[in-house]
């Protein structure tokens, strides 16, 4: 710090003499001049509040920081104020106006710090920082400064009041421009916000009458389709009649016109069907009954239902494949069927020869039903096109199979309205594959079905969690965190349940939400923690208040607070399951640049990492190791990843070690379904070059730059690799962290 000036106040012109000296370093210190006034104005203040009340005082002047800055203290030997707090709060009012002198020079400065002491005085330190465009001021060139202030003798105060005349004009003229200025936006505003009112009234009025005609579409096509449905079911009830001879005997030229009238009023019939539900799904009058139902009984009415669309003697094999591993779903059984009759019955108009495969796959929260065929296929061009409403694909087949044009973009509406999407995938002359893609749980659904995990359901490779919470969303919530982990959830919504389910099964651990409808959760704990055969099940209290001492005091083994976070919750049942046990991972990989790598992912974690080479190597360390589990690549020399996996549990002391695979490998569909079921997860390699994998960026492992390559495996982007590898290993029931967070 740099003193420049130090200014005695012994009488009254001093004071006068403080704000001139101010505005007079200030200017030499390259302040313009509005900042010139503000530090004046400011100074002057203080300095009128310590000559008025302790008669006197001292003013410095000094610059000092780094970037630079104006200070001046303002020191008195006063009997102090001792209303401090509140005039600095603005609380305080003065008949002398002394607060408003104190705020006003606060709100003037950018620092400003005031201290006083009964009987001791009062010291004020305010600052304003120098101007970004001015250079810092060299110690020299602050000596200059202060000679000049010493030799310039201080003004006439008359003089120092005419400025300050000028000043004020200055300032109010300078209000009066943007006040005019300000009036002027507002009638810009008014006239803006007129036009914007007209515009939304103009608007309501489009949005009004779109409305209306919609509802009048949506009640014309649902009044007409029953008026066009009564005369087309007596058309085809008569038909059938006279088809049946019920009346007399037709020669074959009549049996031939009744046939093309039974044929065009049931085409009729089927446009008219497509037409209303296509209305009523357009115009959001169509309802969504979701219920539990299983897939494989939805699977057995469509092979009874859709048989019968096979020509009699044709080359076309309808295939419904059993849904393994695919269970209970909520969602609206009818749309299912619907969406899956229009696929198939599409598929069957378009296929001479072959089969035509439905099948339906599990892949985390959703269900892929899946129609495929050996047909005519479709030209990439049209692939969109075949969504739009009465768009029919020209081709050979089309001529003799006739249809509305609506059943496919009725099912791509359908399925968005349960919540999921339709693809569709097509190659000309080899035939298509349409794919719905269906949530297990419907995602608007009011109430949220909680299936109680029958104990004979219970899957051996999982442990079981316990789950005691009244709220239907948190435990469908809870079933999605733990889903394709390994740990299975029990779930109970009372404590008679819970209670009753203790008595079947061993859980390895329980999540008890205390704040229970009706129930006290408190006492449920202190039941578990005092039987004997329960009192070692790991307890995690999870609830919405912060009560986490009293939770710990009644023997809860760990505490979290709603809302959960899946990895924090996975980290959480990890930490409390194993109890600090060793954990360690066995990395099978043939690429030492991998190996590195995930080596350097997990630097910082307390996981103990074994290497094998190959797969032979990693078989026999599996068993001797026991490792907590598996990484595995999937291309290898001699003995392939997917021959390791095969073996590995075909192995009794290594069949329950869950297996993350890490593979640069492409995989279809079939092939990731299959590895899904003997893996826990399945990560891909990104493209990238060896190299980095095996740079220097050390401790974390998440330097290097990437880079392409023709190398068989690859480096993928550190912070995403991580990531991924995090997940997995929550997952397979390692602890990563104590406090459940990442490490990157």
């Amino acid at each position: 710090m740099t003193t420049i000036f130090t200014l005695e106040m012994q009488y009254e012109q001093d004071v006068v003499q403080a704000r001139q000296r101010t505005r007079e370093i200030a200017e030499q210190l390259g302040f313009d001049a509005q900042d010139q006034a503000r530090l004046a104005t400011a100074v002057s203040e203080i300095a009128r509040n310590a000559f008025q009340y302790a008669k006197g005082g001292t003013v410095e002047f000094s610059v000092a920081g780094e970037p630079q800055e104006f200070l001046i203290q303002i020191q008195d030997r006063g009997r102090g104020i001792p209303h401090l707090e509140d005039v600095l709060a603005g609380r305080y009012t003065s008949n002398t106006g002394m607060g408003l002198g104190i705020m006003g020079s606060r709100k003037l400065m950018d620092f400003f710090e005031m201290e006083s002491l009964p009987g001791e005085g009062t010291t004020v330190v305010m600052s304003k920082r120098l101007s970004k465009r001015t250079p810092n001021f060299t110690d020299s060139q602050l000596q200059q400064i202060r000679e000049s202030v010493i030799e310039r003798s201080p003004q006439n105060p008359y003089e120092e009041i005419q400025r300050q005349n000028q000043e004020l004009l200055r300032a109010m003229a300078e209000l009066r421009k943007r006040e005019e200025e300000l009036t002027q936006l507002n009638r810009e505003l008014e006239d803006t916000n007129r036009g914007v009112v007209a515009l939304y009234a103009e608007l309501d009025e489009k949005a009004d009458s779109l409305q209306k005609a919609n509802e009048l579409k949506t009640r014309f096509l649902s009044n007409m389709s029953h008026e066009f449905r009564t005369p087309l079911n007596s058309i085809l009830s008569l038909s059938r009649m006279l088809l049946a001879r019920m009346d007399g005997d037709l020669s074959v030229e009549q049996e031939k016109q009744v046939t093309f009238i039974q044929k065009a009023a049931s085409a009729l019939s089927e446009l008219v069907n497509d037409l209303l539900d296509l209305a009523k799904v357009e115009a959001g009058k169509i309802e969504v009954r979701p219920s539990s139902f299983e897939v494989s009984d939805l699977f057995a009415t469509l092979r009874g239902m859709l048989r019968p669309l096979l020509v009699q003697g044709s080359s076309v094999t309808l295939i419904v494949e059993e849904p393994d591993g695919v269970g209970q779903i909520y969602s609206d059984e009818g749309k299912i069927a619907q969406i899956l009759r229009n696929f198939i019955s599409n598929a069957l108009k378009f296929t001479e020869q072959g089969e035509v495969r439905v099948t339906a796959v599990q892949m985390g929260h959703t269900v892929i039903f899946s129609v495929s065929d050996t047909g005519i296929g479709i030209a990439p061009a049209d692939v969109e096109r075949i969504f739009e409403d009465f768009v029919q694909i020209e081709s050979s087949l089309q001529k003799q199979v006739k249809g509305t044009g609506l059943g496919l973009p009725l099912s791509r509406k359908l399925t968005e309205l349960l919540g999921g999407s339709v693809s569709v995938t097509s190659q000309l002359a080899q035939g298509s594959t349409f794919t719905a893609s269906i949530p297990i749980i419907y995602p608007y659904a009011t109430e949220f079905p909680i299936r109680l995990q029958p104990i004979a359901s219970l899957e051996p490779a999982r442990l079981p969690i316990l789950a005691v919470e009244d709220h239907p969303e948190t435990l469908f919530i809870y079933e999605k965190h733990l889903q394709e982990s390994t740990y299975q959830l029990i779930a109970t919504r009372t404590l008679a349940q819970a209670r009753l389910a203790l008595q079947q099964l061993q859980p390895a651990a329980i999540m008890l939400d205390i704040m229970l409808e009706g129930q006290n959760g408190w006492t449920f704990l202190r039941e578990i923690k005092g039987d004997e055969t329960t009192c070692n099940i790991p307890v995690l209290v999870i609830t919405i208040i912060d009560n986490e001492k009293q939770a710990l005091a009644l023997g809860a083994n760990g505490f979290l607070i709603k809302p959960v976070d899946r990895l924090q919750l996975l980290n959480k049942l990890n930490t409390l399951i194993n109890q600090n046990k060793p954990q360690k991972i066995l990395l099978i990989d043939d690429d030492p640049a991998y190996r590195y790598l995930v080596k350097q992912l997990l630097i910082n974690t307390q996981l103990s990492i074994v290497e094998a080479m190959n797969g032979w190597e990693g078989l026999n360390l599996a068993q001797q190791e026991q490792p907590n589990a598996i990484v595995l690549d999937l291309e290898m020399p001699e003995l392939s990843g997917f021959d390791v996996l095969k073996q590995l549990k075909s192995n009794s002391v290594t069949e329950s070690i869950p297996v993350i695979i890490y593979s640069s490998a492409q995989l279809d569909a079939d092939t990731q379904s299959q590895l899904a079921k003997k893996s826990i997860a399945i990560l891909s390699k990104e493209t990238g070059s060896q190299k980095a994998a095996m740079s220097d960026d050390k401790p974390s492992g998440f330097g290097g730059s990437q880079s392409t390559g023709t190398a068989k495996t690859a480096t993928p982007s550190p912070l995403r690799a991580y990531a991924q590898l995090q997940d997995a290993l929550l997952k397979a029931g390692l602890v990563l962290d104590p406090c459940g967070q990442s490490h990157v």
